[in-house]
């Protein structure tokens, strides 16, 4: 094990009345403990909800940002067969009617004439509607319902650099989604037995310039229920990892960093993905599809790559068992980003 981290066993805040971090909310739970009680840093705060879903035919994601001097929504297409892509992006200057939750699971609106999404949270499910009359060139409507299974585990972890810089981050994998997407003339289904939506939930005060990657999938393999969580560089050096795997809603946390080994002039070939000291995360990935999104605003500079691809590998869980991973679909993300 490279890192002993804390696990928090009940609610607390990420900030003492300062604003600084609280050492005590610093570790990793199961559960939405932390309460994300952000203020002062006036322009440093950073917080977001993104949803992401693996549907059969259709990789569809959602998006509200804001970083105290805009708010950000973007809702992003990827049809696996036709390999069709695209995405629109709305950025609201100071966006003071942007509000964002401090607990995981509140609901989140981003309204305006070029772009409508909604994520409202009730009774064990979050409801994500979106609608956009130019969505390139057509109509986009989606409505659908994520189910959040009761006993599952999320992913809960507070990331310390120091008492002004910090991140908590809150990832939650496959659950059951039903409903649609419909662009078009053309409507996606999503069936709760084999589609799956994993939230990446984020709020913190970030440095001026940062980079991460992040490997996640959400998939049925085996009759079980299966999320890959996989981070690195931007938790290196802090004591905690955002690495895990889920099997049927348990997490096993894995506590070392993880290193991503590609080649850095030809992204499109196998990636490789492993713990830093032992065997217990030992991954290939291989993609077939590269996009990417930028955003050049006044004070936030961005680049994001996504690759769409099959992991193939194993895993070893806390119960000492070994999971094999099988051509199971999922993505990793490069981000670079000033601040």
């Amino acid at each position: 094990m490279q890192h002993a981290e804390r696990e928090i066993t009940g609610p607390v805040t990420l900030c003492d009345k300062k604003g600084m971090l609280n050492p005590e909310a610093i570790g990793f739970a199961r559960r939405p403990f932390v309460e994300s009680n952000l203020k002062g840093h006036f322009m440093r705060k950073k917080k977001w909800n993104y949803w992401c879903v693996f549907g059969e035919d259709l990789l569809f994601s959602a998006s509200i940002s804001h970083f105290d001097y805009a708010a950000i929504c973007l809702v992003s297409i990827f049809d696996y067969e036709t390999q069709r892509s695209y995405e629109k992006q709305v950025v609201l200057p100071v966006g003071r009617k942007v509000k964002m939750p401090d607990d995981v699971l509140g609901s989140v609106k981003f309204i305006n004439e070029r772009i409508s999404v909604q994520l409202v949270h009730i009774q064990g499910e979050t409801h994500l509607s979106v609608t956009i009359q130019d969505f390139d060139n057509e109509v986009l409507h989606a409505d659908l319902h994520i189910e959040h299974p009761e006993q599952d585990d999320s992913l809960n972890v507070v990331i310390p650099r120091k008492r002004d810089l910090f991140q908590f981050t809150a990832k939650m994998h496959s659950m059951p989604t039903t409903g649609f997407v419909k662009i078009g003339s053309r409507r996606y289904d999503f069936n709760p037995d084999y589609s799956f939506a994993v939230l990446d939930y984020g709020r913190g005060i970030w440095p001026r310039k940062s980079e991460r990657y992040w490997a996640l999938a959400s998939q049925r393999l085996g009759g079980r229920r299966i999320g890959l969580n996989l981070g690195a560089k931007w938790t290196e050096g802090t004591g905690m990892t955002e690495n895990a795997v889920f099997v049927d809603g348990r997490m096993t946390k894995i506590h070392e960093d993880v290193i991503f080994t590609t080649d850095p002039l030809h992204f499109m070939t196998p990636w490789i993905i492993r713990t830093k000291f032992t065997s217990q995360v030992d991954l290939s990935f291989t993609p077939f599809f590269e996009q990417t999104s930028n955003l050049n605003a006044q004070y936030v500079k961005r680049i994001a790559n996504q690759y769409v691809g099959y992991f193939n590998g194993t895993v070893q869980l806390q119960d000492g068992s070994t999971l094999r991973i099988r051509q199971m679909l999922g993505c990793v993300e490069d981000h670079r980003v000033k601040w």
